[in-house]
C-alpha cells in the first residue's frame, strides 16, 4: 500500500497564494471560497494544500515543509524565472521571497522560499546521501562562514548572520584567504540586501569583485560569484 504525506498550510487569503504557486509552475487543482477558503496546488509529485484564515498573520507564521528533489538547481532557476515574470522582479526580502541556492553543512543543497501566507518552503537535494550535520570547522573563517550560512539560510536569522560576518571581516590579527574573503563579502552582501540595505550590499559586492583570484580559486567559489550576479540583478 502506497502512502503520501500532503502538507496542510495556512494563509490569510487564498488568491495571492494561488497566484504565487501558479507563477512557480504549479497547477491549481482546487480553489474553494465557501464554506471556507481552501486551495490545492500541484507540480509533478509535489502537492500542497492551504486553508484560509481571516485573522491569520503571515509575518508570524512558523509553518512550512521540506521538499526533496533530484534537480534542485533546475527547480531554483525555474522558480526565479517564474517569480520575475509575475512580479516584475525577484522578491528576495519580505513576504513573499526566495533565497539563494547553496550547499548546507547537513548534506543538502537547498534554497528557501516564503509564500504570501508566510509559509517557509525548503527545497533541497541530497549531496552525498547523508543528512547529518558535520562538526563545525575549527579554522576561524571557515567556522564563521559555516555558522553565518546556517543563520542566514536555515534559521533565517539575518541579524545573527550579519553579526558573525562583521566580526570575521573586522579581524586584524588573522586574514582570510582570497576565496574565503570573497565568500564572506558576498554572503554579507546577500544578508545586507535581504535586510534592505542596498548601498552596503553594493559596496561589499564591489570589494568581492576587486579581490584577486586564480582560475582555480575562481572555480572554487563559482556558486558565490553566481550569487553576486543575482544580487546585482535584483537591485
Amino acid at each position: 500500500m502506497a502512502e503520501k504525506t500532503i502538507p496542510l498550510l495556512t494563509c490569510r487569503t487564498i488568491q495571492p497564494v494561488a497566484d504565487f504557486y501558479t507563477a512557480l509552475g504549479f497547477a491549481v487543482t482546487m480553489l474553494q471560497k465557501s464554506p471556507y477558503p481552501y486551495l490545492v496546488v500541484e507540480r509533478g509529485d509535489i502537492e500542497l494544500q492551504f486553508l484560509g484564515m481571516k485573522n491569520y498573520d503571515p509575518a508570524e507564521s512558523l509553518q512550512g515543509c521540506y521538499v526533496l528533489t533530484d534537480d534542485v538547481d533546475s527547480m531554483y532557476a525555474a522558480f526565479r524565472s517564474g517569480l520575475k515574470a509575475f512580479y516584475g522582479r525577484i522578491p528576495s526580502r519580505g513576504i513573499p521571497r526566495i533565497g539563494p541556492v547553496k550547499n548546507m553543512s547537513y548534506g543538502l543543497r537547498q534554497f528557501l522560499m516564503t509564500d504570501p501566507g508566510g509559509n517557509s518552503i525548503r527545497i533541497g537535494q541530497s549531496i552525498d546521501g547523508s543528512h547529518e550535520h558535520r562538526p563545525p570547522p575549527k579554522e576561524t573563517f571557515a567556522k564563521a562562514l559555516h555558522m553565518a550560512t546556517l543563520f542566514a539560510d536555515s534559521k533565517e536569522d539575518l541579524p545573527g548572520a550579519a553579526k558573525i560576518l562583521d566580526r570575521a571581516l573586522g579581524l586584524t590579527a588573522e586574514r582570510p584567504a582570497p576565496p574565503q574573503l570573497v565568500r564572506l563579502l558576498i554572503l554579507r552582501a546577500d544578508v545586507a540586501q535581504r535586510q534592505g540595505n542596498a548601498a552596503l550590499a553594493a559596496e561589499l559586492l564591489e570589494r568581492a569583485r576587486a579581490t584577486e583570484l586564480t582560475e582555480d580559486e575562481r572555480g572554487e567559489v563559482r556558486d558565490v560569484l553566481r550569487r553576486a550576479d543575482e544580487l546585482s540583478a535584483e537591485r
